[in-house]
């Protein structure tokens, strides 16, 4: 049984010893990155001088309508009618 147990924890610390994929382990997750970059239109954006096109109170008040969109959205509108007009048939 000893010999058993000894034969079966050298061949668990023989599965341990190297990394069976050196190359796939060194490149792992290249593609996710250069998809990432391929989908970024302008690396640099942040970077550079801030754009113009709107004066400061109307930039304020587009924010300010922005906001309180979150507070009360807007009613929900029914576009598929399946039950029929409401009150319909009275």
């Amino acid at each position: 049984m000893h010999k058993f147990l000894i034969v079966a924890l050298a061949l668990l610390a023989a599965g341990c010893a190297s990394s069976p994929t050196p190359n796939y382990d060194l490149r792992f997750g290249d593609a996710v990155r250069e998809a990432r970059r391929a989908m970024t239109l302008n690396p640099g954006a942040g970077g550079g001088p801030a754009l113009h096109g709107l004066e400061g109170t109307t930039a304020a008040e587009a924010m300010g309508r922005y906001h309180d969109s979150f507070k009360a959205p807007p009613p929900v509108v029914n576009v598929i009618n399946i039950g029929g007009a409401v009150g319909a048939g009275k």
